[in-house]
C-alpha cells in the first residue's frame, strides 16, 4: 500500500497535470475536476460522498479537502478520473481557493457553491463573498493562460455562451462565469416549512443570480430522490455525462433550472412594491436585487458572520502539546523579526 496521503497525491496530480501543459488545446478530455464551495456546516460533504457512493458520516471540513472518483466506461477501456476538492471555513479561507486552480488546471474545473437554505440571513453576504472571489481569481488565471495559450483561453471564453441560445433575449443581460457553475441550495427539509413570501424571495433572488452568472440552480436535501438528481449533476460536470433538460420552477417545490433554460422575463422583477423600487438607489441589477433580500433578510454582524481564520487557533482543535510548541515557535519567530528590523535599522545607520 502506497504511504502517500491524500493531500500528496493530489498535489502531485496537480504537478503533473500543469507540467502537461503546452502549446496544444491542453488538458486530457478525461480528467476532470469539481470544486466544493459554500456555507459553512451547508452538506458539502455529504454531496460528494454521496456522488461517490461512499456510506460514511461527514466529517467536519477544515481547510482544504480532496478526493477523488473514477468511472469505468467499457472493457480496456481507461477510466475517467474526477478530482473533487472542497474548500471549508465558509467564507474565511477564501486564500486557499488559488491552490487548485490554477492557470494550468483551470480548465479541467468546474465550480459547485453550496448554500444553506435555513440560514436566509448568511445567504447572500456567503454567496457574494465566495462568488467574487471565485470570479476574480478565474478571471486573473484565464489573463495568465491567454499569455501561454491564447486559443485555448480564446476558447473558454466562447464556451460559456453555449448553454445559452443564440437567440436568448438576456445574452445582452448577463455575465456568466468562466467556468461551468452550479448552485445547490441544501437544506431543502426546513426551508419548505418557511413562509410563503420568504420562500418567494430567496427564490426568484437564487434565480436571478444563478441566470446572471450563467449557473445551473438546484435544490437538496436529505430526501433520496433530490440527492439522486443532484449526483446527476455533479457526475455531468464530474465526467461529461449528458447533462438534464428538466426545470422546475414552482416555488413550493424543490427548484431544478439548468443553465440557460430560464430568463428574466420568467423571474420578474424583484419582489418589492413598485411604489418602493424607486427609493432603492442602485448601480446594477445585482445591487438591486440584493437591496431587496436584505431588506427582508437583513445581514448579521460582521463580528457574527466571521469564522475563525486560523484554524490551529481554533479550540475545538486544541492539543496541548502541539500548542505549546506553536506558541514557542510563535514566540521565536517574534524574537527574529525584532532582532531583523534591528539589524537593518543598523545598517540604514551605518549607511
Amino acid at each position: 500500500m502506497p504511504s502517500e496521503t491524500l493531500w500528496e497525491i493530489a498535489k502531485a496530480e496537480v504537478e503533473k497535470r500543469g507540467s502537461g501543459g503546452g502549446e496544444g488545446d491542453g488538458v486530457e478530455i478525461g480528467e476532470k475536476s469539481v470544486f466544493f464551495i459554500g456555507s459553512k456546516n451547508g452538506g458539502k460533504t455529504t454531496i460528494i460522498l454521496r456522488c461517490l457512493d461512499r456510506d460514511e458520516p461527514p466529517k467536519p471540513t477544515l481547510a482544504l479537502e480532496y478526493t477523488y472518483g473514477r468511472r469505468t466506461k467499457g472493457h480496456n477501456i481507461p477510466k475517467d478520473i474526477a478530482h473533487f476538492w472542497e474548500l471549508g471555513g465558509g467564507t474565511s479561507l477564501l486564500d486557499l481557493i488559488s491552490i487548485p486552480i490554477t492557470s494550468d488546471t483551470l480548465r479541467t474545473f468546474s465550480i459547485v457553491l453550496v448554500l444553506d437554505l435555513s440560514k436566509p440571513n448568511d445567504l447572500w453576504p456567503t454567496m457574494e463573498n465566495l462568488l467574487q472571489a471565485m470570479k476574480s481569481h478565474v478571471d486573473k488565471m484565464i489573463m495568465t493562460l491567454g499569455k501561454t495559450n491564447s486559443k485555448a483561453a480564446s476558447e473558454m471564453r466562447q464556451r460559456i455562451w453555449s448553454n445559452m441560445q443564440k437567440n436568448h433575449p438576456d445574452r445582452e443581460l448577463v455575465d456568466p462565469f468562466l467556468i461551468p457553475l452550479v448552485i445547490i441550495g441544501s437544506k431543502y427539509d426546513i426551508f419548505q416549512d418557511f413562509d410563503s413570501e420568504k420562500r418567494k424571495v430567496i427564490c426568484k433572488t437564487l434565480r436571478f443570480v444563478a441566470h446572471y452568472y450563467g449557473a445551473s440552480l438546484m435544490f437538496t436535501s436529505k430526501s433520496e430522490a433530490l440527492l439522486l438528481k443532484i449526483r446527476g449533476v455533479i457526475n455531468q460536470l464530474a465526467f461529461g455525462i449528458d447533462r438534464s433538460k428538466s426545470i422546475c420552477v414552482d416555488q413550493n417545490k424543490p427548484l431544478f433550472i439548468t443553465a440557460g433554460l430560464d430568463s428574466l422575463s420568467q423571474i420578474g422583477s424583484p419582489p418589492v412594491p413598485d411604489n418602493d423600487i424607486g427609493k432603492l438607489h442602485a448601480h446594477s441589477p445585482m445591487e438591486l436585487w440584493k437591496k431587496v433580500y436584505e431588506r427582508v433578510f437583513p445581514p448579521k454582524s460582521i463580528n457574527t458572520l466571521k469564522d475563525t481564520k486560523d484554524p490551529a487557533r481554533d479550540p475545538q482543535y486544541a492539543e496541548r502539546e502541539v500548542d505549546e510548541m506553536r506558541m514557542q515557535k510563535d514566540q521565536e519567530l517574534e524574537q527574529y523579526k525584532r532582532s531583523s528590523s534591528k539589524s537593518w535599522k543598523q545598517i540604514e545607520l551605518d549607511s
